[in-house]
């Protein structure tokens, strides 16, 4: 997979600070042991997050979902 770009989370996410507070959570997220949204092996926990965001698959919606399951 090609690599992920700053610009590519901000297609979905309007802020640059909201995309480093959306990627810091769901990396905790993934840490506590939530399963991966995208397929992408061997990448770190942060790669994997902004993979993530970009795929449109981590909003602010989803965040606070995920939050009240935990």
């Amino acid at each position: 997979m090609a690599r992920i770009s700053i610009e590519d989370c901000l297609k979905k996410v309007p802020n640059r600070f909201q995309l480093v507070h959306m990627a810091a959570k769901r990396v905790q997220h993934i840490r506590e042991g939530s399963e991966y949204l995208v397929s992408a092996p061997k990448n770190e926990d942060i790669v994997i997050a902004l993979r993530e965001i970009a795929a449109g698959k981590v909003t602010e919606k989803n965040k606070a979902t995920s939050k009240e399951k935990a």
